[in-house]
């Protein structure tokens, strides 16, 4: 295994554990060595309560993150995640979330980027008139091992990281209160540390970004050889037209620019007729 950053120290811009997932990939894939700087606050480029809007992308704000960690730690080299969270995109009923992972090295002018479209997650939030209402709701979001975030409908978080069902009671009673619904807002809690759910998937894109730094480019061996993307028109297998189907993997190296257009590694190299727009109009 090419191991670039052996010995090397990189900052982690978390406020929230990320370090519990991302540690042992690193250190074992690549050999950094992952430090979480001190007087770090990432909240101030978006939270997931609400109280401060992200106003960029999710990359935008891991880069972001990322030098923040740089001024924090006067480390050359950074990591930072972010997370977005919403309706999914083809099946609007259920909840889908992207997790984001940049590693910049300021000495190379290297930046990497990894994304993971997660469907496995426990997003959602009830509105309710007491905390009776919620019902099997909790235990389908994981509660208590995952925590809750309340807000009175339509107002701001009166209380998060909401781990045990008297405390979940209080918070639900009062924004009830202050609701002029008379209707609490419970919504999941998405931060890292108080979401395992979340804190796996960080970890899987963890091992996806630190295997791609420990893979040399072809060209020039700088670190970060990966998928930047893919290429459509695999030909029908009886009439040879270009269909939707991927035909390529695209490689890239973000250090010289390299590229290359790889088969599909599951050898396929024809589409099947029902996929073929002059077949199967």
């Amino acid at each position: 295994m090419h191991k670039p950053y052996a010995h090397r120290t990189a900052a982690l811009a978390t406020q929230h554990g990320k370090q519990r997932a991302l540690s042992r990939p690193f250190q074992d894939l690549t050999g950094l060595n992952l430090v979480v700087p001190s007087m770090l606050d990432t909240d101030t480029l978006g939270s997931f309560d609400g109280r401060l809007a992200r106003t960029g992308t999710a990359i935008d704000t891991a880069i972001a993150k990322a030098r923040l960690g740089f001024a924090a730690s006067g480390q050359s080299l950074a990591l930072a995640s972010e997370g977005s969270f919403g309706p999914h995109p083809r099946l609007p009923l259920l909840a889908a979330g992207i997790e984001v992972l940049v590693f910049i090295d300021a000495e190379r002018e290297l930046t990497l980027t990894e994304t993971l479209f997660v469907e496995r997650t426990n997003f959602g939030h009830r509105d309710v008139p007491e905390t009776a209402a919620l019902g099997d709701w909790l235990t389908r979001v994981g509660f208590p091992g995952h925590a809750l975030m309340v807000r009175p409908l339509g107002g701001a978080v009166i209380a998060k990281g909401i781990q045990d069902a008297a405390t979940l009671a209080r918070a639900v009673a009062e924004a009830v209160a202050l609701s002029p619904d008379r209707r609490a807002r419970v919504e999941t809690d998405m931060r890292a540390h108080l979401n395992p759910t979340r804190m796996a998937s960080i970890r899987r894109l963890g091992i996806r970004l630190a295997r791609r730094i420990a893979t040399p480019c072809p060209a020039c061996a700088a670190p970060g050889w990966g998928q930047s993307g893919v290429t459509r028109g695999l030909p029908c297998a009886d009439c040879g037209t270009a269909t939707e189907m991927i035909a390529g993997i695209e490689f890239r190296c973000t250090a010289c620019g390299h590229a290359e257009t790889l088969s599909r590694p599951d050898g396929l190299t024809h589409a099947p007729p029902g996929y073929c727009p002059a077949c199967n109009p």
